[in-house]
């Protein structure tokens, strides 16, 4: 029974992988009119921003659902995404868009990340005490402190110069369009970081999934467990927002279907099928809408 299962959840990914591998091939080759050389490699940045965001995002929201003992949650919950931005709004705001904080695409995507993950940190670090405050207290004030820089977004909009909130709007979006190929060769080498770290817990968060208190009889630092997957899946998310912009249910919806299409509680197994499921999603879904560059 279990071999057959096991049989099973293989097949299954391997399919998945065929069709991520179809749909990758597929938007770099499709519709390429004119010059080869040039449409090609920009196609070829696109498409990495496209396979790091989705795999950084099923990624987080898999281990924040378990953490979480939630599956209608996403790490975005906590108002990661609300403080991108405010971090766009506030130097579109106060700077305006010829700011070097807008033109150097490097030292935007650094301000960016610190900003989102020290946000992250700090809320973690003064609302997360397990034997006081429980998660949810962090979910809930997550969601109340999002809500009010969201709130705090709108007011500066509504004052900022409306040729500056056009061009606000461009970052407020997710785009991959002008993706730099310098900024998805930063972004690999934290999600490959983000990988090597997050090997060493799956057998953990397998355990996980039994509860706090059936983890910690067998052995699990369970509260430890729980700051670091909130610590890695904020840089997660943080890499993929700053890259390319907010991207708010994907996570939510393919972490879901990797739940139903495969059979098991191992998330090394969970993980890939979510990214490859996610990467089907956004690679594939672009191509309808593919242009000759």
């Amino acid at each position: 029974m279990q071999s057959n299962v096991k049989r099973a959840n293989r097949i299954k990914l391997i399919c998945l992988f065929i069709l991520a591998a179809l749909s990758i091939v597929g938007f770099l080759f499709y519709n390429i009119q004119g010059s080869f050389s040039y449409a090609f490699p920009k196609r070829v940045d696109r498409v990495l921003a496209m396979v790091i965001t989705a795999v950084a995002i099923a990624y987080a929201t898999v281990m924040f659902q378990t953490v979480t003992r939630n599956r209608i949650l996403t790490p975005s919950m906590i108002g990661v995404d609300s403080m991108y931005e405010v971090v766009q709004t506030v130097i579109f705001f106060f700077l305006g868009s010829a700011s070097a904080f807008v033109v150097d695409r490097y030292l935007n995507f650094g301000t960016s990340i610190v900003a989102m993950v020290l946000f992250a940190l700090l809320l973690y670090r003064f609302l997360f005490r397990a034997d006081k405050y429980p998660i949810f207290l962090l979910l809930l004030a997550g969601m109340i402190i999002g809500t009010l820089l969201g709130s705090l977004v709108s007011f500066l909009q509504v004052l900022i110069d409306p040729v500056e909130y056009l061009s606000l709007q461009n970052k407020l979006f997710a785009s991959f369009t002008n993706v730099k190929s310098e900024l998805v060769l930063i972004s690999a080498v934290i999600l490959i970081a983000c990988f090597i770290y997050g090997a060493f817990m799956m057998k953990d968060l397998d355990v996980m999934n039994l509860g706090r208190d059936n983890a910690m009889n067998l052995g699990v630092n369970y509260d430890k467990i729980v700051l670091n997957v909130l610590i890695l899946a904020s840089i997660l998310l943080a890499t993929s927002t700053a890259l390319v912009g907010p991207i708010t249910f994907l996570g939510l919806i393919v972490a879901n279907l990797a739940y139903q299409f495969l059979v098991t509680y191992k998330h090394s197994i969970l993980i890939l099928g979510a990214s490859l499921i996610s990467i089907i999603a956004l690679v594939g879904g672009a191509i309808p809408r593919i242009t000759r560059i």
